[in-house]
């Protein structure tokens, strides 16, 4: 099980995500694109580093639904891969079993 504090700051951060996506992106928008004057094209870049850092989406780590183990999920399920054998094993994953050859 992970600590709790690292599952209430996982969950901030997505929270910052979905405040921020709209403004990163048109932000973004402006960077990237190449009929932007120079000044224009800095001033978007000073407001997006202005922006939270935990804002940006590739700083959300995917963590196990059950118990918040960031390490081994499959995005599929959600679940780690201890957790994703556990419940196999007992079937409670629709459409899943163990393979044997």
């Amino acid at each position: 099980m992970a600590k709790k504090s690292m599952i209430a700051r996982e969950n901030k951060r997505a929270k910052l995500v979905a405040r921020y996506a709209a403004k990163r992106e048109a932000l973004k928008k402006i960077i990237s694109n190449p009929e932007t004057e120079f000044a224009d094209r800095m001033d978007a870049v000073d407001a997006l580093n202005k922006l939270p850092r935990d804002g940006a989406s590739v700083r959300q780590q995917n963590r196990c639904r059950i118990t918040g183990r960031p390490h081994g999920v499959y995005r599929k399920f959600g679940l780690s891969r201890n957790v994703l054998r556990r419940m196999t094993m007992n079937g409670d994953v629709p459409g899943l079993r163990k393979a044997s050859w």
